[in-house]
């Protein structure tokens, strides 16, 4: 594998990245890889004229368009289309210019927002999805069924891998559009720099990690309020609220974590086995013979609530401030746990621990935030903390 030509489309992103560099220290010595400047993935032309002069063997196809619960509910059109365009035009790409074995990067949100857990492979499309996130879910069930049609009328080997919650390097922490985790990184981040009144270090997060909702910039003047201090360069326009960090939903609702190097490692540990996936000597999911959903579940087999995960954040950056639940916003599936049988059977495991990876997840953030103001090195808040 370390001569083959190996494209990784969406390098930059938390998978596409740890993808990168897990290749890298395997000896792989013929990465493709190209920023959306290089190559817009959803013009059809541009990625048969990429494919066709580049000639990969072997595709990770971990290019999307990702967000919570907030980026999802207000742009349905968006997350639809602009996955659908993206996936499809790789997929059929890499059929027309050969590439025999090709890894589709999923989501746990393919799954029904009531099925049974944990959540086996066979449960896909066997009940409603959950509303939330229903286009991107769906867009990510039509890169399965293609990928399987492919395999069943042309002979290809491609695999379609669903992650849980992943998290680590190179995350998005934009309030606007991130997942849950980056997002309780970033906001107790912040709440932690208000109590301080470091509003210099408030700025020059917003510069990297983009723009602070006018709502939680509420937050954060009375926190900085309660603790004697005033961030008098924030905008006068924003309400004050509670001196305290406001989460959304209850904090009840389940969520599984994995740390997007485990990922990386389970993809080139299934990289390795694909021959046993489509001669049947490996165990995988029920279902029909010709591989309709070529589909494996990557994951820890373990969740915990969105309270117990927002406590283990703050214990972790150290704000010793209150927290509040906006019981008006919404929680999204109640549970979300993957049954990683298959995958484990096979003898893999997962080698980060939630708190473990929290922190490393914690230290990228730190060292791409300010580098002057930001206050206490990241080994000694954790310290402090009494997490060393």
């Amino acid at each position: 594998m370390t001569e083959k030509p190996i494209y990784v489309a969406g390098h930059r992103g938390l998978v596409g990245s740890a993808l990168v560099r897990r290749l890298k220290a395997e000896g792989c010595k013929n990465l493709i890889t190209r920023t959306h400047a290089e190559l817009d993935l959803e013009r059809r032309d541009a990625v048969q004229s990429f494919f066709a002069a580049e000639k990969p063997e072997v595709v990770f196809l971990a290019a999307a368009k990702v967000g919570g619960i907030h980026a999802n509910n207000t742009y349905p059109v968006d997350f639809l289309l602009s996955n659908l365009r993206i996936q499809n035009n790789v997929i059929e790409a890499s059929w027309r210019y050969g590439v025999k074995t090709l890894l589709f990067l999923g989501s746990s949100c393919i799954y029904p927002k009531l099925a049974p857990q944990p959540l086996k492979e066979e449960y896909l499309l066997s009940s409603p999805l959950e509303p939330t996130n229903e286009p991107y879910a769906i867009a990510k069930i039509a890169g399965i069924k293609l990928c399987g049609a492919f395999n069943r009328q042309y002979g290809t080997r491609y695999l379609c891998v669903m992650p849980t919650n992943l998290f680590g390097p190179n995350d998005n922490y934009d309030l606007l559009s991130s997942h849950v985790l980056p997002a309780l990184i970033r906001k107790f981040h912040l709440a932690r720099l208000a109590s301080r009144g470091d509003r210099e270090a408030i700025e020059e997060d917003e510069q990297i990690h983009g723009v602070i909702p006018e709502d939680f910039r509420g937050c954060l003047e009375a926190i900085a309020a309660d603790n004697g201090h005033r961030l008098t360069r924030c905008p006068s326009s924003a309400p004050l609220s509670a001196p305290a960090v406001i989460l959304w939903g209850t904090g009840s609702p389940y969520r599984e974590f994995l740390y997007s190097d485990d990922l990386a490692d389970a993809c080139l540990f299934l990289l390795r086995r694909m021959d046993g996936f489509f001669d049947g000597s490996l165990a995988r999911s029920p279902g029909e013979d010709d591989w309709s959903d070529p589909l494996i579940n990557i994951g820890t087999g373990k969740d915990s609530t969105i309270r117990d995960l927002a406590d283990i954040v703050r214990t972790i950056i150290g704000f010793e401030g209150p927290v509040q639940w906006d019981r008006s916003k919404p929680d999204g599936t109640p549970r979300k746990l993957l049954d990683i049988s298959l995958l484990t059977a096979m003898g893999w495991r997962p080698h980060v621990g939630l708190k473990e990876g929290i922190r490393m997840a914690y230290e990228d953030y730190i060292h791409h935030s300010s580098k002057e103001s930001t206050g206490r090195a990241f080994s000694e808040i954790v310290k402090s903390a009494g997490l060393l």
